[in-house]
């Protein structure tokens, strides 16, 4: 009985993980190509304020799509204790157009532009019922209805609490004095090293100078006794 090789099994078998390695792969690029292109909305980098009461607060939120839109709708709403109550909406037609927003509250402003992507609102006259969630809405017929929302918290205090910066200044005012002590022993090793400089210089020169005046003396005082030697 012989017993046939199937020299192709490894290799079709290789073949198919590749294939769904492949599709797998393929299919994390076009939803990460997906999200990179699809409509996003932000309320910032820091998704939250502190205000005072009585004041006026800017709700920030700007849109983003890398294929542009149409007819993109967008709203806000503020959480009321688990009921969503809407604070304005309007639809942008394209880009570049001014929507016509409809205003629900009467505290409430629109004053974004869809020349800057922004569909930020204005609060006035905040008061701490005020305070809590308000969400930024919006979505994108021109994707397929793609839509995206964030989130804004607003906290509402009696008064602005005031940065105590003591342990800032203790630590500049330490800083500060090292650096001081250390220029002042620099500066003052720079003057000492000049000085004692100076100072090697000058003894040279008397050196010099009476090493000079010891050779003159030695040769008049030689001249002299030349002089005095009488004549045979």
């Amino acid at each position: 009985m012989h017993v046939h090789t199937c020299v192709y099994c490894a290799p079709v078998s290789a073949l198919w993980v590749s294939d769904d390695t492949n599709s797998h792969l393929t299919a994390r690029l076009l939803l990460l190509v997906k999200n990179k292109l699809s409509l996003e909305v932000s309320v910032g980098k820091v998704p939250f304020m502190e205000a005072m009461n009585g004041s006026t607060v800017l709700l920030p939120c700007i849109y983003s799509s890398c294929i542009g839109i149409k007819n993109l709708y967008f709203n806000w709403h503020y959480n009321d204790n688990g009921t969503m109550a809407k604070l304005c909406e309007a639809v942008i037609p394209i880009e570049g157009v001014e929507p016509r927003v409809q205003v629900y509250q009467e505290r409430i402003e629109f004053v974004g532009s869809s020349k800057h992507n922004n569909i930020s609102i204005l609060l006035f006259n905040v008061t701490f019922e005020d305070e809590g969630e308000y969400t930024c809405f919006a979505r994108n017929p021109k994707e397929k209805n793609r839509n995206h929302s964030a989130i804004f918290t607003l906290f509402v205090v009696d008064e602005l609490k005031v940065v105590d910066n003591t342990v800032t200044t203790i630590i500049v005012s330490v800083v500060g004095g090292v650096i001081g002590l250390i220029i002042v022993v620099m500066v003052t090793k720079t003057v000492v090293l000049l000085i004692l400089k100076k100072s090697a210089e000058k003894n040279k020169e008397c050196l010099v100078s009476s090493g000079q005046d010891n050779t003159e003396n030695g040769l008049n005082a030689a001249k002299a006794d030349n002089k005095a030697t009488p004549k045979a």
